[in-house]
């Protein structure tokens, strides 16, 4: 016994039955520019009765739009494991986009190799954006987006390209300046600071809020770390072998302080007793540490929404913009 495949209804379906011309139907799918509100009524009226379902990849043909957009990653992919701001991150981006019926393909460009063949598929057309995660000073990645014009945003201030790249960002400056500047309040007069990778904004911005508020400040005060747990301590480690007496470190991010307040148990100082420690972010490590540390909170669900905000609009035409976010102090144990 056969059974007869029932035809999937088309569009031509669906301009019989509206008495209107497939052109017009196609523009009615596709945005409704030059339609009549009656037209598009009954093109309305047509879809429900023929149960027409619009073909997702025909649509993409049509409109020259792939709905989908590329997030990547500059960073190896052991840090999208263990750094969580990463992915509170991708969650906002991706939600936010599914919410235009967009999909975020996850990309990691932690190695030349890596930059090179997410390069090469970016810039194919395969997606219609780029969404920019913790890029690096000197990585060719965003001369070879922009000389395809492929509509990117940054996270972040991306150095060198401030004029010319959409970002988002967090006041990292003005958020290491309201650390250091409570800590003084409180009476450390040997602070540290561990710093980020110095080829990115955040590291750059954070050293800068610090010398704000300290000026010139003793260079045995300074390490730079990497955003790493383990980056954190060792940097710990190297300020209390320069600096034995120093009273209080501000880290650039939470992940690294972690780590400084494990080198500082090691060491036998107790926190804040004999150190204190300030970290950055407000990222779910913050509050599981121990003491539970005092950091920088900045808006990692706005930054998502924004950058997703700023590609759409770059997507459709729109020209580069920047957000700047303001950040706030969150004072727990640690200092």
């Amino acid at each position: 016994m056969t059974r007869t495949r029932r035809r999937r209804p088309t569009m031509d379906d669906v301009a019989t039955v509206a008495g209107v011309s497939r052109g017009t139907v196609s523009r009615a799918l596709n945005g409704g520019r030059n339609v009549s509100g009656s037209a598009q009524s009954a093109i309305d009226r047509a879809i429900r009765k023929t149960g027409y379902v619009i073909n997702p990849h025909a649509r993409s043909l049509a409109t020259q739009r792939s709905k989908s957009v590329a997030f990547i990653l500059s960073e190896p992919q052991d840090r999208l494991f263990e750094d969580p701001n990463f992915n509170l991150l991708l969650h906002g981006c991706t939600q936010a986009l599914a919410d235009n019926d967009i999909t975020v393909l996850l990309t990691l460009a932690g190695t030349p190799e890596d930059r090179a063949r997410v390069s090469r598929y970016v810039t194919a057309g395969h997606v219609d954006g780029a969404l920019l995660v913790s890029t690096h000073t000197g990585s060719p990645l965003i001369d070879e987006l922009r000389a395809q014009d492929v509509p990117v945003v940054a996270c972040g201030r991306p150095l060198g390209h401030e004029r010319d790249v959409a970002y988002v960002a967090a006041d990292d400056r003005d958020g290491a300046r309201q650390m250091v500047g409570y800590l003084v309040s409180r009476g450390y007069r040997r602070i540290g600071t561990i710093t980020g990778p110095l080829d990115t904004s955040g590291g750059v911005d954070r050293l800068a809020g610090y010398h704000d508020v300290l000026g010139e400040s003793d260079p045995n005060l300074v390490a730079t770390g990497d955003y790493t747990q383990a980056g954190g301590a060792a940097a710990m480690e190297l300020l209390l072998d320069r600096a034995p007496d120093v009273d209080a470190v501000f880290v650039a991010s939470d992940l690294m302080a972690a780590g400084a307040l494990a080198a500082l148990r090691r060491a036998g100082r107790r926190v804040p007793d004999d150190v204190a420690v300030a970290g950055f972010d407000d990222s779910r490590i913050a509050a599981a540490c121990h003491p539970p540390l005092t950091t920088i909170r900045q808006p990692l669900s706005r930054i998502s929404t924004e950058m997703v905000r700023l590609l759409l609009r770059l997507i459709d035409g729109e020209a580069n913009a920047a957000v700047i976010l303001p950040t706030e102090i969150v004072l727990r144990e640690s200092a």
